[in-house]
């Protein structure tokens, strides 16, 4: 829904309207960087690990969607979307600050649901807030500026502990096994999750809506029964462009849910010759791959920002295909690598897909759904991300001994085999031209 007249704003503006987006990617990458490391200190299998994780598809399966509708039919004097972007950033903060006490497994697990609601909440209206604000002509510099920010905030996320060793060893560890440098590392998200979200609402706030738009909204009751009948509608009209990305999204975060949960554990093997968790080699294992994952994220961040005048020449469809086969061919050779430097070579195929990933899909998205949903299709388009992420979390268990041999390596092998499928079946998808849309319902 757009007011009658939607101004331009200025690059600063976008890029103060995306700060909090900073705070919530800080959070995420801390969850992808420590938390299989976190549940090897506390003891979990390999193999049943995923399960694990199944807090982050589940709660963005239940919570965006309906949180989408929602923030669609919400009146309040601060706007639409920001009171889900509070709520979800106190949650976040009270969360990360709890999270490295764990001391049990089902602690750990179960401060990861309460986590991913609370960026679940805030994720989905923070993506509508954006399309929004924008003309339509500025929807790839919103998003890609997103994406710039998810590389940036990962990039410090998983550097955080290595940064934090010149101030404490990286051996001295808490009464429950996990290094003090976590601990403190999960503090400071806990404060960036809450003051960049306060700093873009109270910078960029969202646009008032005119008393047509008021008295629309009047005729959508903000209840459970209309919330659940908009959402079973936006499904059943969804655009046929979104429909034709679900088959990317699935092999693109198939593959790239499985390499944040077995990175570790396959550089573990492949450069420090170690599959114990409690040894010193696998906490120097986990330091090697934050300080690459801070690489990859960096090369996202710098690697967004190139592609903000790529995509407005060539389109984001098929510049999103070259990311995910950058990315594909990266996962492929990771396994055979035997020294950091050649693994952080390889980060820049994973940095492109990351960067590509985090801001191409929305520009194609953005491209194709009608402008009065954006809140309820940002939040079904998250399911495309959370689906697979379930689908691998319950296969992966299945397939992890009997068919990749018990090693993490070829979880990779099989997470770059994906992102090449993913490519190429971006090609087929009737978004992201080089002309961009202006937001419609597309014939299905």
């Amino acid at each position: 829904m757009q007011t009658a007249v939607k101004p331009r704003l200025s690059l600063l503006r976008i890029i103060e309207m995306n700060i909090g987006f900073f705070g919530l990617q800080f959070s995420f990458g801390l969850q992808q960087a420590n938390m299989g490391p976190i549940y090897g200190f506390l003891g979990a299998d390999e193999a049943t690990m995923p399960l694990l994780w199944l807090a982050g598809p589940m709660t963005g399966l239940i919570i965006q969607p309906i949180v989408g509708a929602m923030s669609d039919r919400t009146n309040t004097r601060f706007g639409r979307r920001t009171p889900y972007f509070l709520i979800g950033a106190i949650i976040c903060t009270i969360s990360l600050f709890f999270m490295p006490y764990s001391s049990t497994l089902w602690m750990a697990a179960s401060l990861l649901w309460i986590l991913d609601a609370g960026n679940n909440i805030t994720m989905e209206p923070y993506r509508a807030y954006v399309a929004d604000r924008l003309v339509p002509n500025q929807r790839s510099i919103g998003f890609l500026t997103q994406s710039a920010f998810t590389g940036l905030a990962q990039t410090l996320s998983y550097l955080a502990p290595t940064l934090l060793t010149a101030f404490v060893a990286q051996d001295v560890l808490d009464d429950n096994g996990i290094p003090v440098i976590v601990r403190i590392a999960f503090i400071i998200g806990a404060i960036l999750s809450i003051s960049t979200i306060v700093w873009s609402v109270w910078r960029v706030p969202e646009l008032p809506m005119t008393e047509d738009e008021k008295a629309v909204l009047e005729q959508k009751p903000l209840t459970a029964k209309d919330t659940f009948a908009e959402i079973v509608d936006a499904i059943r009209d969804m655009p046929k462009p979104m429909r034709q990305l679900a088959l990317a999204m699935l092999c693109q975060w198939y593959a790239m849910f499985a390499y944040w949960q077995y990175i570790t554990f396959a550089v573990g093997r492949s450069i420090y010759d170690t599959s114990d968790p409690s040894s010193a080699a696998f906490r120097e294992a986990t330091l090697t791959t934050q300080q690459a994952g801070a690489l990859y994220n960096f090369i996202a961040f710098v690697g967004a920002l190139l592609l903000i005048p790529i995509v407005a020449k060539l389109g984001a469809r098929s510049v999103h295909a070259v990311c995910l086969t950058a990315s594909g061919i990266a996962m492929l050779l990771i396994p055979g690598v035997e020294t950091a430097p050649a693994l952080f070579a390889l980060m820049l195929g994973i940095g492109i897909g990351w960067a590509g990933m985090m801001g191409n899909t929305y520009v194609m998205l953005a491209d194709s759904i009608p402008a009065e949903r954006n809140g309820i299709y940002m939040g079904i388009f998250n399911m495309f991300i959370v689906i697979p992420m379930l689908f691998q979390t319950l296969t992966m268990p299945l397939i992890y001994n009997p068919v990749l041999g018990g090693d993490p390596r070829n979880v990779l092998m099989l997470g770059g085999a994906l992102m090449i499928v993913g490519a190429i079946a971006t090609l087929f998808v009737d978004a992201g031209h080089r002309v961009p849309r202006e937001q419609k319902a597309l014939a299905s």
